[in-house]
């Protein structure tokens, strides 16, 4: 059992966790993930892992609630316990002085851009980041990015907050004004899709981390498969960060889509049997007082 040490709700639907986890913390790098089950009858999550405290045992998660398993894990509050966390997964970022470097993340993907970003400063690059979100209410980290960048751009995409952008726009100006080294790029995959694009022209070395649809997270499913340079990978255990220009877009944007109805089906079938279980509580509650 990994126990919730600390639970803070950065948005409606985003949330943030520290997590119980000394065997992960104690190997856990920039890049990695963990795969958590809240239960025995649960489905395995992959999350990344956004940062981590070696000293105390900890490590911290992000999530949004976007289907059944999620908004179940949101549920949970501080000093609930989870049943597994699986870690650390995937092969770490690849760190080495290049230069200048540029880190781009939107929407939860700002949280595993960070200890990227922080790995690459420490090692003696200038870090220019990107961060986007839709909204200001779901920009999230940036006091962290600032402290491990040496200049940090802000986006949302309806401009209630910094620069009314996409992320590509201001990365687009960057390349065309200064001279960079690397990109590395976290994100919804259509966004990372986007940056791949961006940076090709320049023949920029550009690393994205994928996350498509995984179950065991050990190479055994397949289920998260892509298309690198025309050959099958694995991105549980070849990824989960590779070449953005060698991945095939479209494929992993259509295998994503798969199982969309059936999750439209869990969530509703979750919140059915949530609303009917609070039911039956408050009425056994309100049983109890009348025969008080």
């Amino acid at each position: 059992m990994y126990t919730i040490l600390k639970k803070k709700k950065l948005s409606d639907v985003t949330n943030e966790m520290v997590l119980e986890a000394p065997h992960v913390a104690r190997k856990a790098r920039s890049g990695q993930f963990v795969i958590v089950r809240i239960d025995e009858r649960s489905e395995r999550i992959p999350l990344t892992i956004a940062d981590y405290d070696r000293a105390a045992g900890t490590i911290t998660i992000l999530f949004q609630e976007v289907g059944k398993s999620t908004m179940q894990l949101g549920t949970l509050e501080e000093g609930d316990h989870i049943l597994t966390c699986a870690g650390p997964l995937g092969n770490p970022t690849r760190v080495d002085k290049y230069g200048t470097v540029v880190c781009v993340g939107g929407g939860v993907g700002v949280a595993p851009i960070f200890p990227i970003a922080r790995d690459l400063k420490e090692a003696g690059n200038t870090i220019i980041s990107i961060i986007g979100a839709r909204t200001r209410q779901l920009l999230i980290w940036e006091d962290r990015m600032r402290t491990v960048s040496d200049e940090l751009i802000v986006c949302t995409d309806d401009g209630s907050y910094g620069r009314k952008a996409l992320v590509t726009e201001p990365l687009k100006e960057v390349l065309e004004q200064r001279h960079v080294d690397r990109v590395w790029a976290v994100g919804p995959a259509v966004m990372m899709k986007f940056v791949a694009l961006t940076t090709k022209p320049h023949n920029i070395p550009t690393v994205v981390s994928l996350n498509p649809i995984m179950v065991d997270g050990t190479g055994m499913c397949g289920c998260c498969r892509v298309l690198i340079s025309g050959q099958v990978r694995f991105v549980c255990v070849e990824g989960p960060q590779f070449d953005a220009h060698e991945v095939d877009w479209e494929n992993l944007l259509m295998r994503m889509q798969y199982y969309k109805d059936e999750e439209r089906l869990a969530v509703e079938y979750w919140k059915e049997h949530r609303c009917r279980l609070e039911q039956a509580e408050q009425e056994a509650e309100e049983e109890k007082h009348r025969h008080g």
